[in-house]
């Protein structure tokens, strides 16, 4: 895969439109040249111990930032016929219909690939396929796991690895 975005999003509580964070990784020519990270106002407006745990975020972090549909609005264009890929990506495609359908934003039909799945092909003997153990196989070092970009750069990381140049 030459030509894609790696899209990573952090949720507040177990709504799927409670997208807090947002971290993008596009990738041209298979060389990384944009990276985005936003917060979000998000929606319903609470935050679940359980997720305030695992990426850290809190409702001070997001209370004062844009709504999805405006983070969108920015972010749509720049990925624009790009596929999406992602890490386990049935969580975050869902999430991204859910929002679209929330705030009535016209869903294009992303394209979307998941490097789970890929990973599990073409990496059959490691011992689990989490973000962290496959980006570190394919030689990435996830420091800040659930941090939506740095999640991101470790997903575009191992589709860079697991992806026939050819998608």
């Amino acid at each position: 895969m030459k030509d894609f975005a790696a899209i990573d999003f952090e949720t507040a509580n177990m709504e799927l439109t409670s997208i807090c964070s947002i971290g993008l990784v596009i990738v041209r020519n298979r060389e990384i040249v944009d990276r985005i990270y936003e917060l979000i106002k998000l929606e319903p407006e609470y935050y679940a111990h359980y997720c305030t745990q695992l990426h850290g975020l809190t409702q001070k972090d997001t209370e004062d930032k844009p709504v999805f549909s405006a983070v969108w609005k920015n972010i749509a264009p720049r990925i624009e016929s790009l596929p999406l890929v992602a890490h386990n990506s049935f969580f975050d495609e869902n999430c991204l219909k859910a929002v679209h359908k929330m705030y009535r934003i016209d869903y294009p039909d992303y394209e979307f690939h998941c490097t789970v799945r890929q990973s599990r092909k073409k990496y059959p003997h490691l011992i689990n396929h989490k973000l962290k153990t496959v980006s570190t196989y394919c030689g990435f070092d996830l420091k800040n796991h659930h941090h939506a970009l740095a999640d991101a750069e470790a997903c575009a990381t191992i589709a860079l690895n697991v992806f026939d140049s050819n998608i």
